[in-house]
């Protein structure tokens, strides 16, 4: 396992140089950004990536590493299923070992209520012949061996896929340089450089790119940069923790959760770990600002997430974090290169605990690694891709809510050809942006 957390010790791997002009610029190096990137130059497009920090240093190399189709969004799955044919096609063109196996993802009921829960996927799997099936207690126990527990039923795709995120996007960043994109690490967008309307270019800490369009793709840094233009995107992040385990007997090649703990086999013989359920919010300004459309999730799932009263200085809803600023001064983007929440103690303590209770003959459950991530969360749950009306040549890509790292070959494929003026070949009217200000009624995703 590479140095991990990524962090700004870690050695710059993309120098650029930032070039004065670029057909597109692309705010944020995570997976959305970087495949986008990739898809553009493959079409002879003169594209620019500017990272603040490193290549996939926050959400994209810090989630579980699951490339799932079961229990989509049904406006996503088809976004999600072309994006597990182009995860194959990528892992042998990057050249390089990402961990990529098709070993299938398990969701574990407790109950009959949860199985009846998920007969509404059922429904949308069968509509795009998704292998998903339900499995009966017996046939659960047979296809994970040696959980201690007894679970009702499951549901399971055999399918879905897994890889190492930490070694993916960075491997795609190098093939998406191969093709032709400038990529420039340790180079904040400061602001957007916006003339009668329309995109003009980029500011950033080196100087300003001449451009005619523009992708934001920052993830949970998205909102702060599109506010300071007038763009209001009702985003919040949360913070999740995962564990790796050090190397273990395989119990399961794949992945499953239940209502306690999330697994992940990985590439290195060990299992990454998280809590089955919640997170955590930092209240903030924008907490405040967007709580009304987050009621529905809210009285969905009103113990889902854990509420804390400040974000650490320097976070993008920390109450300290300056919300304007010039194309000249230092922005909150350069003073936090990283973001790099601390995980929860208690639950890596949790996780380690409700592995071991439920694979009691694995032996001692001894963890290599603990680190969290700020997931890009929407109130509906799914994201945000579309253009900006109000500003010509903007778009936006983020508030991919956790679900980022499976779905990202998908959307970059979409938004390159959203930018170019393409067909997209998927309905993307779930996705707009205006769905929080048109008067929709805000529907509600799946969570997990």
């Amino acid at each position: 396992m590479p140095n991990f957390p990524f962090s700004e010790s870690d050695p710059i791997q993309f120098h650029g140089p930032l070039p004065k002009r670029s057909d597109v610029v692309i705010i944020g190096g995570g997976v959305i950004g970087v495949t986008t990137a990739l898809y553009l130059a493959e079409k002879g497009v003169a594209v620019t990536l500017v990272e603040k920090g490193r290549i996939a240093a926050e959400q994209s190399s810090r989630n579980w590493g699951w490339i799932r189709q079961q229990g989509r969004d049904a406006d996503e799955l088809p976004i999600v299923i072309e994006a597990c044919r182009l995860w194959k096609q990528l892992a042998e063109e990057c050249g390089e070992d990402i961990g990529l196996a098709q070993t299938g993802v398990t969701y574990l009921a407790n109950s009959a209520k949860e199985m009846a829960d998920f007969d509404d996927f059922m429904t949308i799997a069968a509509r795009h012949d998704v292998d998903t099936r339900l499995l009966s207690s017996a046939e659960t126990a047979a296809l994970i061996p040696g959980m201690a527990r007894k679970f009702h039923g499951a549901m399971t795709t055999p399918s879905d896929m897994r890889a190492e995120p930490w070694l993916a996007v960075p491997a795609l960043a190098r093939l998406a340089a191969r093709k032709g994109a400038t990529i420039v690490e340790n180079c904040a967008a400061r602001s957007l450089d916006i003339s009668a309307g329309r995109i003009s270019g980029v500011w950033t800490e080196t100087g300003l790119i001449e451009t005619s369009s523009v992708l934001v793709a920052g993830g949970a840094w998205s909102s702060l940069l599109l506010r300071l233009h007038g763009v209001s995107i009702p985003q919040l992040s949360v913070r999740s923790t995962v564990a790796a385990t050090e190397p273990m007997p395989e119990v399961h090649a794949g992945a499953g959760v239940d209502s306690h703990v999330a697994f992940r086999r990985r590439q290195d013989g060990g299992y990454t770990l998280a809590p089955g359920s919640g997170s955590a919010l930092y209240v903030g300004p924008d907490s405040f600002r967007h709580a009304i459309k987050y009621l529905p999730a809210l009285l969905d799932n009103p113990f889902g997430l854990r509420y804390l009263p400040a974000a650490p200085s320097g976070f993008p809803d920390a109450w300290s974090t300056r919300r304007t600023w010039t194309a000249d001064e230092t922005s909150p983007f350069e003073r936090m290169r990283i973001l790099n929440p601390a995980p929860s103690q208690k639950g890596l303590r949790s996780v380690q605990r409700e592995f071991a209770r439920l694979f009691p003959d694995l032996g001692p459950v001894r963890l290599k690694t603990g680190w969290a991530g700020m997931i890009d969360a929407m109130p509906d749950v799914v994201p945000v891709v579309d253009r900006v009306e109000a500003i010509g040549g903007l778009f936006v890509a983020t508030g991919m809510s956790g679900h980022g790292f499976g779905i990202g070959p998908g959307i970059g494929r979409v938004v390159a050809d959203l930018i170019k003026g393409h067909a997209v070949g998927h309905d993307l009217s779930r996705f707009r942006l205006s769905r929080f200000s048109d008067g929709s009624a805000i529907k509600l995703g799946p969570a997990l």
